[in-house]
């Protein structure tokens, strides 16, 4: 009898939408990446920090995070996911503005970026890194 070959298990974390989600992404994805050998996680930091807090401000339920390399090309991804039913998209600039940067700059240090819709009412802001 032969073993069917399972897919390797993505590093998932769920958190609370509190103000303690953004700190525990940011450390859950310095811990994944130190795992594999990653030793710049600067960028990944801020990216999970971003879709983090937004979850966190703009969503609502459970925050999951999962981060994993695409298998195509080795690339890590991360994913953020809750259940509101805002879709976040990049503002114009606006210089007189105190926030909504967040995106904006994320979109320009990622590879590329995009939302995705789940059953049962979840999105995915999902993020590929350089």
């Amino acid at each position: 009898m032969s073993a069917t070959p399972r897919a390797p298990e993505v590093p998932t974390l769920v958190l609370e939408s509190t103000d303690q989600a953004p700190r525990l992404a940011r450390r859950f994805l310095a811990e994944q990446f130190a795992g594999w050998g990653i030793t710049d996680d600067y960028t990944g930091r801020l990216v999970v920090c971003e879709l983090t807090t937004n979850a966190y401000r703009h969503g609502e339920g459970p925050i999951v995070v999962r981060i994993f390399l695409d298998p195509d090309d080795g690339r890590p991804v991360i994913e953020v996911s809750d259940t509101g039913t805002g879709h976040p998209t990049v503002q114009p600039q606006n210089d007189a503005a105190t926030s909504g940067r967040g995106l904006q700059l994320m979109a320009e240090l990622v590879h590329e970026w995009g939302v995705k819709r789940l059953a049962g009412g979840r999105k995915v802001v999902w993020a590929k890194l350089p």
